[in-house]
């Protein structure tokens, strides 16, 4: 698990010290955490920063809930789950609170649920015939028409292709050795048509870039996915969000048109209210209206 989650942190992009920041600590604590030391809390707030899931435990809404009912799904009491694990009852009655520490919380899992593992993040496919290019699709230049239009000139196209029709000023090529998830952004518009199997890891770039003001407007069009804890808390309240009618026909690197087989939304960054009104007016869909930080929280 230590392991994977290491992996799940550098797979954003994000270093050690960022993560650190995304939850308020010190980086000597996220280091500390890759090593297997460290508390439960902060486990979870690393787990909920990364969008990290595990499978193969069961249900609960957090991970000491799913402890204590797969405990009780085995027919174990709170004794004979510590009698296996090595633990004291206290400490098990602890780590089902969610507390407790990471070196514990590991002993108990293999007790109770050895074949526990991430959860592989959600992709989104256009075929099973397709999926080894299932990300080589490009935005058709009728639909790039009406960004243009609205939003102004593309400055900066940071997960560009040769093939792409997407006209932008710099594009960051893979396949001459660049890669926007590394290099800098720059310029007043930048847009981003992800590759769909990676879409957190380009949105969490986007607003990072946005946020340290290294591009002044960005535009990404993705999937409708709005179940992450990161889109919820950190994106929505800064994003605003334009849920597209129909489906987009999007080119494949033979130049074939194929429709989506999901929705689309465009999620922008630093737009104006008057750029947002001429989108509209050419493109049909509706803007979400934008979440206030803290919106939607139980009171205490």
């Amino acid at each position: 698990m230590i392991k994977d989650l290491r992996e799940a942190r550098r797979s954003t992009g994000w270093s050690q010290k960022t993560l650190a920041e995304r939850i308020r600590t010190d980086a000597q604590v996220v280091k500390r955490l890759e090593r297997g030391v460290g508390t439960v809390t902060t486990l979870m707030a690393v787990m909920a920063a990364l969008d990290y899931r595990l499978t193969g435990v069961g249900p609960g809404r957090d991970l000491p809930d799913q402890l204590r009912r797969r405990r009780l799904k085995k027919a174990l009491t709170v004794e004979a789950a510590a009698g296996r694990a090595g633990l004291s009852r206290a400490t098990v009655r602890n780590l089902e609170r969610g507390g407790g520490s990471v070196a514990s919380l590991l002993r108990l899992l293999a007790v109770l649920a050895p074949g526990a593992r991430r959860r592989a993040p959600e992709r989104s496919y256009w075929g099973q015939a397709d999926k080894e290019d299932r990300d080589s699709r490009f935005t058709p230049a009728e639909f790039m028409a009406p960004i243009y239009d609205a939003f102004g000139e593309i400055e900066i196209d940071p997960c560009g292709n040769v093939l792409s029709p997407v006209i932008a000023r710099r594009r960051i090529l893979l396949s001459e050795g660049g890669d926007g998830l590394t290099e800098d952004w720059n310029g007043t518009l930048a847009f981003v048509n992800p590759p769909y199997s990676e879409v957190l890891k380009w949105l969490r770039r986007a607003y990072d870039q946005w946020r340290a003001g290294n591009v002044q407007t960005v535009l990404c069009l993705v999937p409708v996915r709005t179940d992450s804890a990161w889109f919820h808390d950190t994106l929505s309240p800064d994003a605003d969000i334009y849920f597209l009618q129909g489906r987009v026909k999007f080119l494949d690197s033979r130049g074939k048109a194929q429709h989506t087989p999901f929705a689309l939304m465009l999620v922008c960054l630093g737009t104006t209210a008057e750029q947002k009104r001429r989108y509209a007016q050419s493109v049909t869909g509706f803007w979400m209206p934008r979440r206030a930080a803290g919106e939607g929280e139980i009171a205490a």
